[in-house]
């Protein structure tokens, strides 16, 4: 006598079919290369404590330029924030080296990780410099540095967003990470709403929501064309019962 129990030819039938489907219906692998960005070091030499919020404000403007290619996947600063707070580590006075960034990286499942720090002159320069580093290796795969005045910031960051790009190796996108027809940013506006926003950063991951969406109001009456703001503002007003 058989051990095998007949299955009905029409059941059987029915499960091949079906195979095919329900494997198209699984969503791919997303295979692109991630990358994450650290909060940058703090090492103002004149009023720190006021440069302070530019730490993640920076980190936050550079995910949003970065993202701007499709090729690659780039993680959004709340999971940073998240695994921080998971971790008992504070933003504002832990200083991120080589090894932090690897491990955290690790923890983030992220390929490549982006870390440095920006320093502010007695004449009001502003100097950042940025590391990647290969997560798998530990390896330094390239280093820049950018220094410009306060009010050329937005822009500065744009272009090392570019440059990291493509020293990193990254996927190239079909046009420049930054459109050469668009304008640089440089105004004493777009410097002071890019202060409001990085404060509002702070106050947020405080959950100081209503202080958070102040901040952000107040950046884009000073610089409107400041797309963080605005899609943090959002994201409070829909996170509202």
């Amino acid at each position: 006598m058989s051990r095998f129990r007949r299955v009905p030819t029409r059941r059987l039938v029915l499960a091949l079919v079906s195979a095919p489907a329900i494997a198209a219906a699984q969503p791919s692998p997303d295979t692109r290369p991630t990358v994450a960005v650290m909060y940058f070091n703090n090492a103002a030499l004149v009023r720190h404590a006021e440069y302070q919020p530019l730490s993640k404000g920076i980190a936050d403007v550079l995910i949003t330029e970065l993202q701007s290619n499709p090729a690659i996947r780039v993680l959004e600063r709340d999971a940073l924030q998240r695994l921080l707070e998971e971790q008992n580590l504070s933003s504002d006075t832990t200083r991120v080296d080589q090894e932090t960034a690897v491990r955290i990286g690790r923890i983030l499942g992220a390929r490549h990780m982006i870390f440095g720090g920006f320093l502010v002159d007695m004449r009001g320069q502003v100097r950042i410099d940025a590391r990647a580093v290969d997560v798998e290796t530990s390896r330094i795969e390239y280093v820049a540095s950018k220094t410009a005045k306060a009010d050329d910031l937005l822009s500065v960051i744009g272009d090392l967003a570019a440059e990291l790009n493509t020293g990193m190796k990254l996927p190239t996108l079909s046009e420049p990470l930054r459109v050469p027809s668009r304008a640089p940013v440089r105004s004493a506006a777009s410097y002071r709403a890019l202060m409001l926003y990085s404060q509002g950063l702070a106050e947020e991951d405080r959950r100081n929501s209503n202080a958070a969406a102040e901040l952000y109001r107040a950046a884009l009456a000073q610089y409107p064309d400041l797309p963080q703001a605005r899609r943090r503002l959002n994201a409070i007003a829909n996170a509202e019962p």
